[in-house]
């Protein structure tokens, strides 16, 4: 999502504590530590705000209106293999495969871009309401985050809205859901200016628990604001889960350790 440098300081506060109150820090369930297996250098000019792996290579969106980007990006280190920028006046967010292409989305532009996946040829464009965060599918439907509590399940090939889902921890609607990725069977989502990842269940809404960052590096000594955690990606070929954020050093192969019930 969003730089909180381009918002005025009172909707920023009003944006951190709707986080608070409405999603993680207020929920009481099961709570997942985890373990760091191997680190990888990462873009620190590299706003990210999508990530997935595919076929050993990762790829990678930034944003900021003159500064978008997508990219290849080789993991062992960091070096940026192919990219192509996105329109001056468009602010980039999150982005998928869908067969031979990646699927991309602005976030107040309310355009999305369809680019070939191995030349980054633009094949395209589509439209949508409201705002774009992350992108993510489960092989059947594209599942898009907007900022609010809903996930949008989109159609491949038409790219249309087929239905939504209201995602709530312990009844309570969680807001503010950033970059997204598809992990055997649920949706794992960044929460907006916080270390936690939920755990969501597609078909309901529900987050089954929280995955919590805190103790990577980067959210120990945070000096810029906007260098929040943000960005997931899932290796199916060989069970690798990684993760990252915003401006981050470092992107991480972490191991999810057993569920801890936050009572």
């Amino acid at each position: 999502m969003s730089s909180l440098s381009l918002k005025p300081l009172w909707l920023a506060a009003m944006v951190f504590a709707a986080v608070m109150v409405g999603s993680p820090a207020a929920a009481l369930l099961p709570v997942q530590g985890y373990e760091i297996r191997a680190t990888y250098p990462h873009d620190t000019g590299a706003f990210t705000e999508g990530l997935f792996f595919l076929d050993g290579v990762m790829f990678e969106s930034t944003g900021m209106e003159g500064a978008s980007s997508i990219r290849r990006v080789r993991l062992k280190d960091g070096v940026v293999l192919q990219s192509v920028t996105t329109d001056a006046d468009k602010f980039g967010e999150g982005i998928v495969n869908w067969g031979a292409e990646i699927v991309s989305l602005t976030w107040r532009n309310g355009v999305g871009y369809r680019w070939d996946l191995k030349t980054f040829t633009r094949k395209g464009t589509f439209k949508y309401r409201g705002e774009g965060w992350g992108l993510t599918q489960d092989g059947k439907s594209l599942i898009m985050s907007d900022g609010t509590a809903f996930l949008r399940f989109l159609d491949p090939k038409t790219l249309q809205e087929t239905r939504r889902v209201r995602v709530t921890a312990e009844g309570r609607p969680v807001t503010n859901l950033n970059e997204i990725e598809w992990v055997k069977g649920e949706v794992l989502a960044n929460v907006w200016m916080t270390n936690r990842i939920a755990r969501i269940d597609p078909k309901t809404g529900a987050v089954k628990g929280w995955i919590d960052l805190t103790g990577l590096p980067e959210t120990l000594s945070r000096r810029d604001p906007d260098a929040v955690a943000n960005g997931i990606a899932y290796d199916r070929q060989t069970d690798r889960l990684f993760v990252t954020g915003k401006y981050w050093p470092n992107l991480y192969e972490i191991g999810l350790k057993p569920l801890k019930d936050a009572r």
